[in-house]
């Protein structure tokens, strides 16, 4: 589990495609401090499972379904990426809870600098996910926790404070880049239990 509280900016080193898959080694530092064989690391938001650790890089190996669902299959040598190690027990929930599956990708459409340093960021995110956004709702985007500012049609919008704009990726994102959402789980729950409720029984009571 993570919380969309970004580690470091990790910088893609390669991206080899397989028969069906593909294998995505990045650079970083901070996070090769506890990490170890097969643990599990979030990459734009995609939990993804360590391997071939070395003193300044780790690499990961991409599922086909990871590279449909996500932005990583887009990515070239030298992108930033966020990067963010699971939630260790007893630790803080800084942001909500992240599974680190990724539902879908949106459209990065504008950031737009509204004064000392802070951001108005806008995503075209697809039909399907829209039963799943509320205003001030929580929505991690390229594994980043935020909250929902806005709703207008399909074009959510969320305001990016100066921290999160120089400690993460967001900032070399260009109109048209592809985006990683995940949607906040409640919201599915509370989706799956709705649809199996009797609602004839429940009127005539």
């Amino acid at each position: 589990m993570f919380t969309g509280i970004i580690d470091e900016l990790g910088t893609v080193v390669k991206l080899e495609p397989g028969a069906a898959g593909a294998r995505l080694e990045i650079q970083c530092r901070t996070v090769l401090d506890d990490l170890t064989p097969g643990s599990s690391i979030a990459v734009n938001g995609v939990c993804l499972t360590a391997l071939d650790l070395k003193s300044n890089s780790f690499s990961a190996d991409l599922a086909p379904e990871t590279l449909k669902r996500s932005n990583l299959g887009d990515l070239t040598p030298g992108a930033r990426v966020n990067l963010e190690r699971p939630l260790s027990p007893g630790g803080r929930l800084s942001g909500h809870i992240v599974q680190g599956h990724v539902d879908g990708t949106g459209e990065f459409v504008s950031l737009e600098h509204l004064g000392d340093e802070n951001w108005w960021l806008k995503i075209r995110v697809p039909a399907e996910l829209d039963r799943y956004l509320v205003f001030k709702g929580s929505i991690a985007i390229d594994g980043i926790s935020l909250t929902i500012a806005s709703l207008d049609r399909n074009i959510l919008s969320v305001t990016i404070i100066p921290h999160t704009y120089q400690n993460t990726a967001l900032g070399s994102r260009r109109p048209g880049d592809r985006v990683n959402l995940e949607c906040d789980m409640l919201a599915k729950y509370v989706e799956k239990l709705l649809a199996s409720m009797d609602w004839s029984a429940i009127r005539e009571r």
